[in-house]
């Protein structure tokens, strides 16, 4: 018997729906219009949604010539999610983040699925990329389309295909992008895997199948779970070795000489971006729920949330040198970015120092090309706008915190001009003025 779904596939009339238009949605968006698919992009944000079809970009690696070629290649964004039942494929990029005990928050994917799942029909393929704890697809979204479909014609696995495939976009990388990045996929029965594949196959150069969907969701941890553990570990190393006035990049250079058995992590003010500092805990919460407790997990992560906190304790013993307290001194932030040269916020370790100098009096500003203020986030943080990139900016702070080490940045004017610099990037070489955090 012919399979619609593939024959749709195969031939390239596919209707992809990609819901969640944000750093992994909107890429995909963009690469599935590339190969000349049809694409209608979905987000609750209606704000993305008019900039997109005004041509604008809201994402800094992202150009507006992307945009415009995506437009002209027939992407419809939109916020109208009964539009869902014009498309032949779900995919589903929505942000999966921690709740206030750090336990996984999947409202983000239950909200979607229920969203959706009046308007989902037979032969479309519906999958998750949202990164989350093992058994999520299988325990979460499975028995809500199977209660959804009770009494109609739609069969999971037989005629409704779902499938989870993670994401692994890195944000700015040029050398690796959705093209290039091998893309592990799996399937809630052989049939839901055999479309998934064949789906992927037309964007992305090599597809990795595993065998359950649980294999891909702990494939997708344990890839964020490695880097979380081995930056703490050279955040807590950085921390040893200052002690022994060493210096750790040094070390950390050396190291990298080594051709096999060694990956190079670089140390930093605390982690970032929406993976690492989140994804750890959902195996943490997962593990426990089974009986195992993962503490090799949990100790990486106290270290690396604890990491502003050093920062700041090292940025009040340089401004103790100079006879002078935090209460009072003017801080400016160079880099709000959680990574540098990008234009992306989420959990930023700079935003939790700013937070940390505001509650100890400090007169904080910051620099970072790329926001003119601190926009609107789930938390609440005191209302800054950037200043000006120049020397009476450095010249006017008592320090000079370097949090995000944007290349865009002119370190020669920053040490030139600086009263005294907090570089937690090893950036700068010590000196009398400069000191390493």
């Amino acid at each position: 018997m012919k399979n619609l779904l593939e024959d749709k596939i195969k031939s390239k009339k596919v209707v992809v729906g990609i819901i969640g238009l944000g750093y992994v949605g909107l890429p995909l968006a963009i690469r599935f219009c590339e190969e000349n698919i049809s694409v209608v992009g979905f987000d609750i944000d209606k704000e993305k949604i008019n900039k997109l079809k005004k041509s604008e970009t809201y994402i800094k690696h992202i150009t507006v010539d992307k945009i415009n070629f995506a437009l002209s290649s027939g992407f419809q964004p939109t916020s109208d999610f009964k539009k869902i039942s014009e498309v032949d494929v779900v995919i589903v990029c929505v942000p999966t983040p921690l709740g206030v005990h750090n336990e996984p928050d999947l409202s983000y994917i239950s909200n979607t699925i229920d969203a959706v799942k009046l308007h989902l029909k037979t032969h479309q393929l519906l999958v998750l990329e949202s990164t989350t704890y093992p058994g999520t697809t299988d325990e979460e979204i499975i028995p809500t389309l199977q209660e959804a479909f009770e009494g109609s014609d739609i069969k999971l696995g037989e005629n409704f295909y779902v499938g989870y495939s993670p994401e692994r976009e890195d944000p700015g990388n040029k050398d690796y992008t959705t093209k290039n990045i091998p893309k592990i996929v799996s399937g809630y029965s052989k049939k839901c895997l055999s479309i998934i594949k064949l789906l992927y196959n037309t964007i992305i150069d090599e597809i990795v199948p595993v065998s359950s969907l649980k294999v891909a969701e702990m494939s997708k941890v344990l890839e964020n779970i490695h880097r979380a553990v081995n930056i703490g570990l050279v955040n807590e190393l950085k921390m040893v070795a200052d002690k022994m006035d060493i210096d750790i990049y040094e070390v950390i250079n050396a190291a990298s000489t080594k051709p096999f058995g060694f990956t190079p992590y670089k140390p930093g003010p605390g982690l970032g971006g929406h993976c690492i500092p989140i994804d750890p805990f959902y195996l943490t919460w997962k593990a426990k729920e089974v009986g195992m407790n993962t503490r090799f997990i949990e100790l990486a992560g106290e270290i690396n949330t604890s990491m502003p906190n050093y920062v700041a304790e090292k940025v009040a013993e340089a401004l103790n040198q100079k006879g002078k307290s935090i209460k009072n001194s003017k801080i400016l932030i160079l880099g709000l970015a959680y990574k540098k040269n990008l234009d992306d916020l989420r959990e930023s370790p700079s935003l939790k120092l700013i937070e940390i100098f505001d509650k100890k009096g400090a007169i904080i500003n910051y620099c970072d090309p790329f926001f003119k203020e601190i926009p609107v986030t789930r938390k609440k943080y005191p209302t800054l706008k950037g200043k000006p990139f120049n020397s009476n900016t450095l010249k006017s702070a008592d320090v000079v915190l370097l949090s995000t080490d944007h290349d865009i940045f002119d370190y020669n004017l920053i040490e030139k001009e600086s009263n005294l610099i907090v570089d937690t990037r090893g950036r700068f070489k010590k000196s009398s003025k400069i000191i390493r955090a």
